[in-house]
């Protein structure tokens, strides 16, 4: 195949994303636009500064006491930008009591998958204990966002797929550009001490390294284990957040999500915080125009797993 053509076409593919973007600023409301960026600023200075995530909530004594923390933040993330959408630019909203519901049901899911305890907590003693704890976790939260979903799916109008679960008409190689696009932002965080000092995640099972000759085996089940938790946020996030909140708020559904979206990493260090954000909308403008999170989970996992890499490179050289 000719090469120019190869180079042409792949530009063509990227062009596409670029025009989903592209479009999606110059239509949305820009009074929402700006409201959800200083909200967003102002609950992440709030967070960093007061150690909302890290300390307060982190430091509750219950899981219940837990639950109730997170569900009020993400309603601040979450419902409070439709709240000033609904008050002040009334023609974006269209208010029902389902809609209503959705609003509430939408952080309670999300804390709940947060702060629930994974019932194989404690059932093997030990150290091998601990590990089946650490990579059942994930799986086990899944579950608890995917019940939801489905009851969500079965009773609420016919969606085109399962909340955006479909390969039908994907390109791949505009989101292979966009991890390409990723590789110098993750070459960079690996030489920041708050990024190193939180990746690679797999730190998280190093107990185990003296007990094993199989060493490898285990951490590849603690990866796959780890990649699990980004079906379940792509479905939520990606799926139920856009989809099923597009048919009261058309695409200004997208900048609520990624309120909310970048809420969930007030735990994490700041840069990818902020960057959760536009992260979370440019992966809500595509799901939106192509009704399909696919390729941004692809995009998602990739990131994830090549931030571990970055992790576990970026200690060895600060050693």
């Amino acid at each position: 195949m000719n090469q120019n053509f190869v180079i042409a076409n792949n530009f063509l593919h990227m062009t596409v994303i670029l025009t989903y973007l592209r479009e999606y600023v110059l239509a949305i409301d820009k009074w929402l636009l700006l409201f959800c960026s200083v909200w967003m600023g102002i609950l992440i200075a709030l967070n960093y500064q007061l150690g909302i995530e890290r300390e307060i909530i982190a430091g509750l004594d219950s899981r219940l006491e837990q639950f109730i923390a997170l569900f009020l933040v993400y309603c601040c993330a979450f419902i409070i930008p439709y709240v000033f959408a609904i008050a002040l630019r009334r023609q974006l909203v269209i208010v029902t009591p389902v809609f209503g519901l959705l609003l509430v049901i939408a952080p309670a899911v999300f804390a709940l998958k947060v702060s629930v305890a994974n019932p194989l907590e404690n059932i093997m003693e030990g150290m091998w204990g601990n590990y089946l704890t650490v990579i059942t976790t994930l799986p086990f939260k899944l579950l608890v966002v995917l019940i939801p979903l489905i009851v969500l799916y079965k009773i609420l109008p016919t969606q085109q797929s399962f909340w955006g679960m479909t390969v039908q008409g994907l390109r791949w190689r505009p989101y292979l550009w966009m991890l390409a696009m990723m590789v110098p932002l993750i070459v960079f965080a690996s030489t920041q001490a708050d990024f190193l000092s939180a990746y690679p995640r797999l730190k998280q099972i190093a107990f185990i390294a003296p007990y094993t000759d199989n060493l490898l085996g285990y951490q590849l089940l603690y990866e796959i284990s780890y990649g699990i938790d980004f079906v379940t946020i792509e479905l939520f996030f990606r799926g139920f957040l856009v989809l099923a909140f597009v048919r009261y708020a058309g695409p200004a559904a997208i900048l609520p999500m990624a309120t909310f979206y970048c809420s969930i990493h007030f735990g994490k260090p700041l840069f990818e915080c902020i960057s959760s954000f536009f992260g979370g909308l440019i992966l809500g403008i595509i799901a939106h125009r192509t009704q399909s999170i696919v390729g941004g989970l692809a995009v998602h996992l990739g990131i994830a797993w090549m931030m571990e890499i970055g992790g576990y490179f970026g200690n060895l050289w600060m050693k």
